[in-house]
């Protein structure tokens, strides 16, 4: 696999066009996209007889963290303001259908939107990633607006929201799209997008409890803890919050096993529901109120 240093530096080079694009986010995206495809390497080796997809490709692993690096930028545009809100408009628009902005300082989204468009496997998955990228903004926007607003969302429409900005659906879609896993195939099965709501519910509660702390002291509201603790003061919050992350983690796996699904989807959904402790401990810059640098928001 492509040595992280080199793989930081070109995925550093294509945020420099985006306006407010730092480090971190190529950091973070590297971080987690060596993650995911070490778990999943051995199933991807297995399938390139299939596909004739290198799992050790530099163009492919390279566009796949560039496009974890876009999604790092886009929670950071919604949740800290680093562009203005018609920027943010315009760089939705053109990201959810593929199509360059149409302002200057934003000439990234294109240039990823192309590749992708030109590497893709079956391009059922690209026009599926353009439609999954108008959720996850959609999501993002949703959550700012109700996390500033007067009227707080119960915990049910919390999470509904949730499942769409954790932007798992963007992540197993990009790994669809570069690597031939048939995800445009597999979402007709309804027990595979069972697993999708579980997967990223799992997601959004571990997130949550891990990024509470940083996330209160920075008073950042959208988060499940904080909205509890706000709606429900002698609620036993992190118990509670806890006992759904174990009821949901318990469903995904009688899932899982009642139902086979073809490499490297075992090692993927698996490795993801494992973020907690393989992922968010080594993050502690974006993710722990204590790093230093510390007051960034979790993201979504």
């Amino acid at each position: 696999m492509i040595q992280t240093e080199r793989a930081l530096q070109q995925v550093l080079e294509w945020g420099r066009s985006l306006t407010g694009f730092a480090d971190e986010h190529a950091v973070e995206a590297v971080r987690g996209g060596q993650y995911i495809l070490q778990r999943i390497h051995p199933s991807l080796r297995d399938t390139s007889a299939r596909t004739g997809r290198d799992p050790q490709d530099e163009t492919l692993i390279v566009t796949f963290y560039c496009e974890l690096a876009l999604l790092f930028w886009l929670d950071d545009c919604n949740d800290l303001g680093l562009i203005a809100p018609e920027q943010l408009a315009a760089v939705e628009q053109a990201l959810g259908q593929g199509v360059p902005c149409a302002l200057p300082g934003f000439e990234g989204c294109a240039v990823l939107r192309a590749s992708l468009a030109a590497l893709a496997y079956d391009r059922r998955d690209y026009a599926q990633l353009l439609d999954d990228t108008r959720c996850y903004c959609a999501a993002l926007r949703a959550g700012h607006a109700q996390a500033a607003g007067a009227e707080r969302w119960s915990y049910a429409e919390y999470l509904h929201n949730g499942i769409d900005s954790i932007a798992y659906a963007n992540v197993f879609c990009c790994l669809s799209l570069l690597w031939g896993l048939d995800m445009a195939t597999l979402r007709a099965r309804p027990t595979f997008r069972q697993v999708l709501r579980l997967i990223s519910a799992i997601g959004r509660l571990q997130n949550d409890l891990h990024g509470r702390d940083k996330d209160r002291s920075a008073g950042e509201a959208g988060n499940a803890a904080i909205l509890l603790m706000q709606r429900y003061p002698a609620m036993p919050v992190m118990d509670f919050l806890n006992d759904e992350l174990a009821g949901h983690t318990r469903m995904l796996h009688r899932v899982m096993a009642e139902e086979r699904f073809p490499a490297p989807w075992g090692p993927l959904i698996e490795a993801m529901a494992a973020l907690r402790t393989q992922y968010y401990q080594t993050s502690t810059g974006r993710y722990r109120s204590d790093a230093a640098g510390g007051g960034q928001r979790t993201p979504a």
